[in-house]
């Protein structure tokens, strides 16, 4: 398994946690993991 598939994976379980915070922080993470993945990591 790629880095990038598990940096989106876990932003995907930040953003989807009720949490106060989770939600900015997963989609940053998921930002993260997709211009990694955009950039061929």
């Amino acid at each position: 398994m790629r880095a990038s598939t598990v940096v989106l994976a876990l932003g995907a379980v930040l953003f989807a946690i009720p949490i106060p915070g989770t939600f900015v922080t997963g989609a940053l993470v998921l930002l993260a993991g997709g211009l990694s993945r955009w950039l061929g990591e």
